[in-house]
């Protein structure tokens, strides 16, 4: 594995799914995730790097993916799998919302597919 290139697409990653975050999760469905007061943006940026460190060692260490494109299709069904496990597991304990249930599922893959992307197209120009 390419340390570097691993550490720099991990990063990028990061930043890009934490300001699709915002957009997302912050002005267009806000409905979603409705605030309980502050919010702790460096553990919502903690989540964004860890999810994008798993991606970036997918991508670098078992797949070899390093395309933009394929990086785009391999992320979004990181992501979809992602979103249907976490939302399975929040909606244990509470009454179900099938409507936010279905929305967070497809922007997770979305976001998934981007950051994919953008992780792929970091490792192939770190190369």
């Amino acid at each position: 594995m390419n340390a570097k290139s691993f550490l720099i697409s991990s990063i990028v990653g990061s930043i890009v799914y934490f300001m699709l975050g915002w957009v997302f999760y912050g002005k267009l469905f806000t409905d979603i995730y409705p605030a309980e007061g502050e919010q702790n943006l460096v553990f919502v940026y903690l989540g964004c790097l860890t999810f994008c460190v798993l991606v970036a060692y997918v991508f670098t260490q078992w797949a070899g993916i390093s395309n933009a494109m394929t990086g785009f299709y391999s992320g979004g069904i990181i992501g979809l799998l992602y979103g249907a496990g976490m939302n399975f597991f929040m909606y244990t304990s509470k009454t179900p919302n099938v409507t936010n249930m279905v929305t967070d599922i497809a922007i997770n893959a979305v976001m998934g597919a981007i950051a994919g992307a953008v992780i792929a197209f970091v490792i192939s120009k770190v190369k």
